[in-house]
């Protein structure tokens, strides 16, 4: 009995000595990415330093910033109507818009400001009770009128029906 209670005391120590390892590399890992983050940083704010001093470089980084954010904007205010990410396009594109203009990044608040609303109200309770009953009530409409347009062509399927009216037409 002993030697069993020693085994699991051993087993216990083994796993502590292992978490610690574990997280000790963890932090050494996330402190290098950490640094490694400030580096890059450190370049990128050099660089943009370097081209804010030539008024040139600095109308042309502006007018290359402006023309992607658009773009990336205007791709989102297509996907709102056409199938994809919508609200996503247009938040990355004012975004990218706001590193360099002060106009976008009021855009931007506000847009969040909007979302964080649209996300509060879609959580209410009373409100995700009203969406669940639209969607059943939909789901069974649909399915009579799928059950309606069976019985009433008997069960033949769409591409095969010789005559589309659904009654019987008496000479």
């Amino acid at each position: 009995m002993a030697s069993g209670d020693d085994g699991r005391t051993r087993q216990a120590e083994m796993m502590r000595q292992t978490a610690e390892a574990v997280g000790d590399m963890a932090e050494d890992a996330g402190e290098a990415v950490k640094d490694a983050t400030e580096a890059v940083a450190g370049r990128f704010q050099r660089f943009r330093a370097f081209i804010r001093r030539n008024r040139l470089l600095n109308t042309t980084w502006r007018i290359g910033v402006f023309t992607v954010g658009v773009t990336v904007l205007a791709g989102g205010l297509v996907m709102m109507i056409a199938p994809g990410p919508g609200i996503l396009g247009i938040i990355v594109g004012l975004a990218i818009l706001a590193t360099e203009f002060a106009w976008a990044q009021r855009a931007l608040h506000r847009a969040k400001a909007a979302a964080e609303k649209a996300r509060e109200k879609a959580l209410d309770p009373r409100t995700k009770r009203r969406n669940t009953i639209l969607a059943v009530v939909g789901g069974l409409l649909a399915g009579a009128l799928i059950i309606a347009y069976l019985v009433i062509y008997e069960f033949t399927l769409p591409w095969n029906i010789t005559d589309y009216t659904p009654w019987d037409a008496k000479p």
